[in-house]
């Protein structure tokens, strides 16, 4: 029997991480899964294919953590799925330097410390692996009603920098690509009227969790895919509607 994949997913606590914990645990893997305060929410019973981890992930003593964690439970670092992150909107002349730091912090840092560190698992494993990180499909199509400059410039770097990613570490078979959803029935919407979020798509449609989760394990799984943007958005990316 072959051994089971072990898996990293970061911001697991609800929402698009919490759907794609749980889409991993029913597909065999182990998870090691992150949050502030992931141990503190009863979100997931207890398994034996399954750590959780608290902690910030913008800090590189977390981050640290969290990959010996994977190692020292379960042998491996095989797949990484960036979804930590913190959105807001407000006009770019509005946003602070408190304001970006939080979301770099995050968003960047967040990023950089947990693929480094699977990166550097990955290739001491000779196997290849995943990283699969969550961005936004506003990253490429901003909507003039939602005003979100400097989130956009934190999750426009994961996109650009995993495309860098995906060429160093190509012969390596460590291939990385990204998920860019448009809305998502999650907590981040639970004030938003839904007739409006759902003008936001040509479609007219809310994503849910789970369209997530799949677009996520697809790339995970998908062994000749690297460098890619997967826009999970009801047809938001095409353009004007």
């Amino acid at each position: 029997m072959a051994k089971s994949k072990t898996v990293i997913v970061t911001g697991a606590s609800q929402g698009i991480g919490e759907g794609v914990v749980r889409s991993f645990l029913e597909r065999g893997y182990n998870v090691v899964a992150t949050s502030r305060t992931v141990t503190q929410r009863d979100t997931f019973l207890p398994s034996p294919q399954l750590k959780l981890v608290d902690g910030d992930i913008g800090q590189e003593a977390t981050a640290r953590k969290v990959a010996e964690t994977a190692v020292e439970a379960f042998g491996s670092i095989d797949a990484l799925v960036n979804n930590a992150g913190i959105f807001f909107v407000k006009p770019f002349v509005d946003y602070t330097a408190d304001d970006f730091r939080k979301l770099a912090s995050t968003n960047l840092d967040g990023f950089i410390y947990i693929s480094q560190f699977a990166v550097r698992q990955m290739l001491k494993q000779h196997s290849g692996g995943s990283i699969v990180s969550i961005t936004s499909s506003m990253v490429e199509h901003p909507i003039a009603g939602l005003p979100a400059s400097f989130s956009m410039v934190t999750k426009g770097g994961i996109d650009a920098i995993s495309r860098s990613l995906a060429m160093e570490y190509a012969k390596d078979g460590i291939r990385v690509n990204t998920v860019a959803p448009g809305v998502v029935d999650t907590p981040l919407h639970k004030d938003n009227p839904k007739d409006f979020l759902k003008t936001l798509s040509p479609m007219g449609l809310i994503s849910s969790v789970q369209d997530i989760a799949d677009a996520v394990v697809y790339l995970t799984e998908a062994k000749t895919v690297t460098g890619e943007v997967l826009h999970v958005d009801g047809g938001a990316h095409v353009g004007k509607w």
